[in-house]
C-alpha cells in the first residue's frame, strides 16, 4: 500500500517478488494448455479440507519457482484464451469467499477435435483431488468495484473470429466452479459476436418471416386488385368523361325568328300553301306537288302529274298540316303542261302570293319546294341560272299531242321527279314559276319524263314562268280550257337550217299559211324563215313555237325573216286556237 491505496495490480518490478509468482508450465506439457485440475465431486468439501488448515494433513502444492535470469516469463502469455485457474480465498474470510464467475474453456489454437475431458466421480464414491492452488495475492479486505478481482490474471476478453465447425458434444463441457452463474445474462465481452454460432436449441425465427412473406403477398394481392379497379375506372372516365351523369355544353334558347327574305323565312311563310299530290289511275299511280292559288281551294300543278288519273277519286292531296282531301279535276292543257285541281270542305287554306317572272334577273336568289321522291315539304335553294330557255317536254305518244313547249326560267336548285307542279319562289316568297322539268344526264329530252330515266338533280331545273300560268290557270278554272296564241303557219320541222322555215304544204296536204290568218294577213309566203321574234334570234321550229306561246292571243309581234337571199320584216297581230 502507498498512500493508502492498493497497488496489488501494478505488475512485479523487482525480481524477488517475481519470483513469487509461479511460472506456469512449460508449453510442451498437456498439448500445448495449462493442466486443468481434476473436477471437485458435487457434495461440499468438509472445511478443513477447503481451507487447508495445519494439522489436517492438507499442504498446497509446492510452485515452482521461475528462472531468475528469465523474470518476464511470469507474465501471462499474449494470445491465450485460456485463463489461469483462481482459488478460492480462505474460510478465514467468508464475505470475500464469492465464486468467480463461470468460464468457458476454449482452446486457444483450433483443433480438428477436442481433447477428452475426464469424466467426473461417481458422488457416492469422492475421490480426492488435488490440493487449492494458493492465491496469487492476499485477499483484498476493501474489496472496492471494479478493484475486487485480480487484475494482472483476468481473462481476457474472447477473440472475435470465425469459429471452427465443432460437432455437437454429448457430455457438458468442464467448468471452474460447479456452482451456478450468479447472473442471469451473458458477461458483458459476450453482448453480441458478429462470427458467434447461434446457440443450440434456439430454433430460428420462422413466425417473423412467415409474418413478413404473408405481408408482402397480401401487398401484391392488394396491389393487383387496386390496379385492376384503377384501370376499369380510367377505362370508364377516358370512355364517358367521367363518373357522374355526363352534361354537354348548350346555347341558351334564343329567337327562332328568321329574316322574312331569307330561306328559313321564305320556307316558313310558303309552306301551309305548298301540297302534295298522290294520283292513281290507268294501272299506275304517281307524286306530284301542287299550290293554293284561292281560297276557293284551287291548287295549280303539272299536267303530267294528274295526266294518269281517271276521274277525281283518283286524286288526293296531303297539305304541309298533315290533313288530307280528295281533289277533282278543273281543267288541264298539254302544251302548256298545266292543270288546276279543286279541294272541298277543308279551312285555313292559305293561298301563295303571285309574282312577275318579267321582273326575274340571272342570279336573282330562288327557293325551290316540292316532294321529291315522295318526301313531302322539301326545300331547296338556287338561283335563277337563264331566263327564256326555250324547252319541250313529254312526247311520249309519239303524235305530237303531249308535247309542251315552255319559254322557261333555269335555276340549279336541286329539282327531282315529285317536285313538279311545286312554286319556285323569289326572296319575297313569291311564286316565279311552276317547277316543270328537269335535263337528265345521259339523255337527251327534257322533263321528268322527256325520254329519259327517273334521274337525280344535275343542276339543271326549269320552272314554267308565273306569267304564263297565272293566264292559263284563270283560262282553265274560268272556262276549263286555255287557248294558245297562234300566226297561221305551218313550220318545216325537218329544216335543218338556222331558223324556222314555213312549209312548202301544211298537214294533210292543205295550204301551209292559213288564209285569212295573222301571218296571210302580213305577207308571209311559204319558204319564208323566220330567224327573229321582236328582236330575239329562233333557231329552229320549236324555238318559234315556244317564244309565240309565251305571249298573249292578240299581242303584235315583229318578225324578221328571209327571202331569196333578202330579209324583211313584218308586223302582225297574234291569233287564237283552243287547247287541248
Amino acid at each position: 500500500m502507498d498512500n493508502g491505496k492498493p497497488n496489488w495490480w501494478s505488475r512485479p518490478s523487482s525480481a524477488p517478488e517475481a519470483a513469487r509468482i509461479p511460472t506456469p508450465p512449460s508449453a510442451d506439457a498437456a498439448d500445448g494448455d495449462f493442466p486443468l485440475p481434476a473436477p471437485r465431486p458435487s457434495q461440499e468439501p468438509t472445511p478443513a479440507a477447503a481451507t487447508g488448515a495445519p494439522g489436517q494433513g492438507a499442504e498446497p502444492p509446492a510452485a515452482a519457482p521461475a528462472p531468475a535470469t528469465e523474470p518476464e516469463a511470469a507474465a501471462p502469455a499474449v494470445g491465450l484464451t485460456k485463463p489461469a485457474p483462481v482459488a478460492a480465498p480462505a474460510a478465514a474470510e467468508p464475505e470475500a469467499a464469492a465464486p468467480a464467475p463461470a468460464v468457458e474453456l476454449t482452446k486457444s489454437v483450433p483443433a480438428p477435435e477436442p481433447a477428452p475431458v475426464p469424466a467426473p466421480a461417481p458422488p457416492a464414491e469422492p475421490v480426492p483431488g488435488p490440493p487449492a492452488p494458493q492465491p496469487l495475492h492476499a485477499p483484498d479486505e476493501y474489496r472496492t468495484p471494479p478493484y475486487g478481482e485480480p487484475g494482472p490474471w483476468a481473462p481476457a476478453p474472447p477473440v472475435q473470429r470465425p469459429p471452427a465447425p465443432v460437432p455437437p458434444q454429448a457430455h457438458h463441457q468442464p467448468h471452474l466452479h460447479s456452482q451456478p452463474q450468479q447472473q442471469a445474462g451473458p458477461a458483458p465481452w459476450e453482448q453480441y459476436d458478429p462470427w458467434g454460432v447461434a446457440e443450440a436449441g434456439v430454433a430460428p425465427v420462422a413466425a417473423k418471416k412467415s409474418r413478413k412473406g404473408l405481408a408482402l403477398a397480401g401487398a401484391l394481392v392488394f396491389a393487383l386488385i387496386t390496379g385492376v379497379i384503377g384501370g376499369g375506372v380510367g377505362a370508364y372516365v377516358e370512355r364517358n368523361g367521367g363518373l357522374t351523369t355526363v352534361e354537354l355544353p348548350q346555347a341558351e334558347p334564343g329567337d327562332t325568328g328568321r329574316a322574312p327574305d331569307s330561306v328559313a323565312g321564305i320556307a316558313a311563310s310558303a309552306l301551309p300553301g305548298v301540297v302534295t299530290l298522290h294520283v292513281r289511275g290507268n294501272g299506275s299511280s304517281g307524286t306530284g306537288t301542287g299550290f293554293v292559288l284561292d281560297t276557293k281551294g284551287h291548287i295549280l300543278t303539272n299536267n303530267h302529274v294528274v295526266d294518269g288519273a281517271a276521274s277525281s277519286e283518283d286524286i288526293s292531296v296531303t297539305f304541309s298540316s298533315g290533313e288530307t282531301a280528295r281533289a277533282r279535276l278543273i281543267g288541264k292543257d298539254t302544251g302548256y303542261d298545266l292543270a288546276v285541281v279543286q279541294v272541298t270542305g277543308v279551312s285555313g287554306l292559305k293561298p301563295l302570293p303571285l309574282g312577275n317572272s318579267d321582273n326575274v334577273r340571272v342570279g336573282d336568289p330562288v327557293v325551290a319546294i316540292g316532294a321529291p321522291f315522295d318526301l313531302s315539304n322539301t326545300v331547296t335553294s338556287g338561283i335563277i341560272s337563264a331566263k327564256e330557255r326555250p324547252i319541250t317536254a313529254g312526247g311520249e305518244k309519239g303524235d305530237g299531242s303531249d308535247i309542251s313547249y315552255v319559254d322557261a326560267l333555269q335555276t340549279d336548285a336541286p329539282i327531282n321527279p315529285g317536285n313538279s307542279g311545286g312554286p319556285l319562289l323569289d326572296s319575297k316568297a313569291a311564286v316565279i314559276g311552276i317547277n316543270s322539268a328537269i335535263r337528265a344526264a345521259g339523255g337527251s329530252g327534257e322533263g321528268e319524263g322527256g325520254g329519259a330515266s327517273q334521274p337525280g338533280s344535275i343542276g339543271l331545273g326549269f320552272a314554267i314562268p308565273i306569267n304564263q300560268g297565272k293566264r292559263v290557270a284563270e283560262e282553265l278554272i274560268n272556262t276549263g280550257k286555255a287557248t294558245h296564241p297562234v300566226i297561221g303557219v305551218s313550220l318545216d320541222m325537218q329544216y335543218q337550217g338556222d331558223g324556222a322555215r314555213v312549209g312548202e304544204k301544211g298537214k294533210d296536204g292543205t295550204a301551209s299559211v292559213t288564209p285569212g290568218g295573222p301571218a296571210a294577213k302580213a305577207g308571209l309566203r311559204p319558204g319564208d324563215v323566220i330567224t327573229r321574234v321582236d328582236g330575239q334570234r329562233v333557231h329552229s321550229g320549236e324555238e318559234l313555237i315556244v317564244k309565240i306561246r309565251a305571249h298573249r292571243p292578240g299581242d303584235k309581234l315583229e318578225l324578221t325573216l328571209t327571202r331569196n337571199g333578202k330579209e324583211l320584216t313584218k308586223t302582225l297581230t297574234l291569233g287564237s286556237s283552243q287547247g287541248t
